[in-house]
């Protein structure tokens, strides 16, 4: 693989959810009764979240929490109202998540010194929302891309798409010496909030969060002293695991399962496929100098911490993005590793991620 990070951006949407709001929102719109809102209560403190940026979520809680006038189109009506139509929702989608996916390919086009016109390739990642022409499309015509530049989707793979994406750059970037790549992964889970009460769905109500994250990628042999290379992808499909995340589209938005039983799957299974990995790749556990951990919730950070015998303090970085931006599905491993680039983690650095099927997914950098 090649592939040297010239630039990095990230960009949220503006409005800021703090969680205890979010909670008190949950309640209105999915709890039955007080028990239910209780166990609501607890679920939202138990994710470690304190904020998360969100695209539509805030104006109808604040509306409703504070007594105001919510958006007509996504506060439900009375306990039986699923909420917006998937038609709905994705007209949102089409709206907001062009903005946000500019917002960030122009900073990390900033940082890495090149002009749009240099771009050869684009890569776009995103699993909640679709419409064609999309977002690839959107960012050609917005930041005046090469006509030429040539289109990948990276879609519906969930919180590891990321890694799928520079995987994708770096096949491009390896191949050909003049490659230019820009990756995108722009989510906004906020639009497939689960009105009602349903045990297993309550957990990426209050999991998921909006944001956008952009690469600007050169073959390695351009890379500068400070660049990250991408050097060595790998993946790991987990035996009878299929049931442990799912990701289906429904008639109110995309329905999402995260069962109880994720943490304990990775706890069983991660170790070896690592041990194997990075020994193909002249490692061991003990040679990485910093992890980027996808933040699925607590639970999967420290369920990679026991079972990888990480040393104490090799996550922190993952919980404290949690902490301020949920969990916005693909871009949020990009955001991490932002945190570590302008850190001057120690290298190799090796990012992980986890998505559908259930599928460990993961990248070597230097």
């Amino acid at each position: 693989m090649s592939l040297a990070i010239r630039g990095l951006g990230t960009a949220l949407p503006h409005t800021r959810l703090v969680q205890g709001e979010a909670a008190q929102a949950a309640k209105l719109f999915c709890a039955e009764d007080d028990d239910q809102g209780r166990l609501l209560e607890v679920l939202y403190r138990q994710t470690e979240i304190e904020t998360r940026h969100v695209v539509f979520q805030a104006e109808k809680v604040h509306a409703a929490v504070q007594g105001g006038q919510p958006d007509s189109v996504f506060m439900p009506n009375g306990r039986q109202d699923r909420g917006p139509t998937t038609s709905q929702r994705m007209e949102r989608y089409n709206k907001e998540a062009l903005p946000l996916a500019v917002e960030a390919s122009r900073k990390a086009l900033a940082e890495s010194g090149l002009k749009p016109t240099d771009i050869t390739h684009l890569v776009t990642v995103s699993c909640t929302g679709f419409a064609a022409p999309g977002v690839d499309v959107g960012l050609m015509t917005t930041l005046k891309l090469p006509p030429t530049a040539q289109r990948t989707n990276v879609g519906f793979m969930g919180c590891h798409g990321a890694i799928n994406g520079l995987r994708a750059a770096a096949a491009y970037t390896g191949s050909d010496p003049h490659a230019r790549v820009l990756v995108c992964a722009v989510e906004l889970c906020s639009l497939h909030y689960y009105y009602g009460w349903n045990p297993k769905k309550m957990v990426g109500n209050a999991l998921f969060g909006d944001g956008a994250a952009a690469v600007v990628g050169v073959p390695a042999t351009d890379a500068r002293p400070t660049d990250w290379r991408v050097v060595a992808g790998g993946s790991c499909l987990f035996d009878d695991s299929e049931h442990a995340m799912t990701w289906h589209v429904g008639d109110h938005g995309f329905d999402m399962v995260l069962s109880t039983k994720v943490p304990n799957l990775i706890a069983r299974n991660l170790r070896p496929w690592v041990e194997s990995w990075l020994g193909r790749n002249g490692l061991t556990i003990q040679d990485v100098g910093s992890w980027a951990v996808h933040p699925g919730g607590p639970r999967i950070l420290t369920s990679v911490e026991e079972t990888l015998g990480l040393p104490s303090g090799a996550t922190d970085v993952s919980r404290r993005v949690l902490a301020a931006h949920g969990n916005m599905s693909s871009p949020t491993v990009l955001f991490i590793l932002n945190e570590l680039r302008k850190a001057n983690a120690p290298r190799p650095c090796v990012a992980v991620g986890f998505g559908p099927g259930l599928v460990a997914e993961g990248l070597i950098l230097r």
